[in-house]
């Protein structure tokens, strides 16, 4: 058990971080490659793609990861869900094509919506197999699914930049032949690897059932989509196309910087779910699981603020690092609150408190949208990095109210001391030295020094944390 867990681990970090760099190849190339105002139209239309796709999932793709690990049909639970896709992608593509077809002169985002929504559709027809390949805990096939798009990407960008032929027409090519490949070879592998037969069961009473027991989650879905990307459309149609550019770039890193998060979440939700069904809940080892990412979080926050300026500025040549220093400092406070919020999430997920998970939503979504509205047209990026974070921090102190574990009404502990300590290193080192190189490992050695002061770091709980997963 132990070396399944390492494996797990492992699979799933790897593809992570082949996903992340290849991720970050592609912004990289498209960031310093255009002018801010088409990268900024190219990710304004990627955001509300995003958010339409996210939103016409209706939760099914969590269910269908708990139904999986609780041992239910995968033939039939494949079936329905391929049905959903099909259905539901096909109505969105067609009522965005009509759309063109009644209003032909469009704008230059509207356009990109509809090309490089062709990708996204292929995408989204991808999703069934690859959770149902989570629910299995089939890491490595989930892995080979989840890197096919991003490798023709970036390679394919790389090429076009290399040959001077990086325009908007072959962009959009390289992404809609990477997101077909993609759904091509997702279907191949889970078929190979599974010996699960692709013969599609039709069961009206089935799907209708799944569907309402979805219902809480698709609230939830719906929320956290436009929550993810309401401050980049916002920005984009109110603001400005070079405002999203670069708005947009400093989220991108935080984003990337959440790799420790995206690489064990996956594994929390069978997981959980194995737990509470048993009703083994184990809470030296959850409590232990909470600081571990704290520290994690907020050491990954240190890092991002103290390398900013002089690695960016670098990278971009002074396009997007300096102007970023203070989105990308509010941006990474919230570091530590989603990694709290995500294993919460996943207690109440595994519980089936759906109906608390979605009032938590709606509450974090409207401070989020009013904080948007209110501080964007003022503050511009740094009022919707702070919105961001107010919104984190509402679901943060929602999900503590609503515990019902009394053992773990001391989660939040961590978060503050561990968050302290990173804040104190970084502004003490950068007051010793500012400007100078040992900035950086200063900060570190303050960093740990603190958190073994504050009895936050014990390296004897690796132990503790095998259990959680045996």
């Amino acid at each position: 058990m132990k070396k399944r867990l390492i494996q797990n681990l492992s699979v799933n970090a790897i593809q992570l971080i082949i996903n992340q760099i290849l991720g970050f190849g592609i912004f990289y190339i498209l960031s310093t490659g255009l002018d801010k105002t088409t990268f900024g139209q190219i990710n304004l239309a990627l955001a509300v793609l995003m958010a339409a796709f996210n939103i016409l999932s209706f939760g099914i793709d969590q269910m269908v990861i708990k139904k999986i690990a609780a041992g239910g049909d995968i033939l039939s639970i494949l079936s329905l869900y391929i049905f959903h896709v099909l259905f539901a992608g096909i109505v969105f593509y067609g009522l965005l094509f009509s759309g063109h077809l009644w209003f032909p002169n469009t704008n230059n985002v509207y356009s990109l919506l509809l090309f490089i929504g062709i990708g996204k559709l292929m995408l989204f027809f991808s999703t069934p197999f690859k959770q149902v390949a989570n629910g299995l805990e089939r890491f490595r096939l989930l892995a080979y699914m989840s890197v096919i798009s991003n490798l023709i990407r970036c390679f394919g960008l790389i090429i076009i930049a290399l040959l001077h032929t990086l325009n908007i027409q072959n962009i959009v090519l390289i992404f809609i032949a990477g997101d077909i490949t993609e759904l091509l070879s997702c279907i191949f592998l889970f078929k190979f690897s599974t010996k699960t037969s692709l013969r599609l069961k039709w069961n009206r009473v089935n799907y209708f059932q799944l569907l309402r027991e979805s219902l809480p989650q698709t609230g939830v879905v719906l929320i956290t989509s436009a929550l993810a990307r309401f401050d980049w459309i916002f920005i984009g149609f109110m603001v400005s196309a070079i405002k999203l550019a670069e708005y947009s770039f400093a989220y991108k890193i935080f984003e990337i910087s959440t790799l420790p998060l995206l690489a064990v979440a996956p594994l929390l939700i069978p997981r959980f779910t194995k737990m509470f069904q048993q009703g083994n809940i184990q809470i030296a080892e959850l409590k232990l699981l909470v600081r571990i990412e704290m520290i994690v979080a907020a050491f990954i926050g240190l890092l991002l603020n103290i390398c900013w300026t002089p690695v960016i500025d670098t990278l971009t040549a002074g396009k997007y690092g300096l102007i970023n220093v203070r989105t990308i400092f509010i941006l990474s406070l919230c570091m530590p609150l989603l990694y709290l919020n995500n294993f919460l999430w996943t207690i109440y997920f595994a519980q089936g408190r759906l109906k608390m998970i979605l009032t938590s939503f709606i509450i974090t979504f409207l401070v989020n949208v009013v904080g948007d509205i209110v501080l964007i047209p003022f503050f511009k990026n740094e009022g919707a990095a702070f919105a961001f974070l107010a919104a984190c921090l509402t679901q943060t102190i929602y999900y503590l109210k609503k515990n019902e574990i009394r053992q773990l009404e001391s989660v939040w502990q961590p978060l503050l001391f561990c968050t302290l300590c990173a804040l104190l290193s970084g502004f003490i080192s950068k007051t010793l030295f500012p400007g100078n190189w040992v900035v950086l490992p200063l900060s570190i050695t303050f960093y740990v020094a603190f958190l073994f002061i504050t009895k936050q770091f014990k390296p004897a709980g690796s132990a503790v944390i095998k259990q959680l997963f045996n």
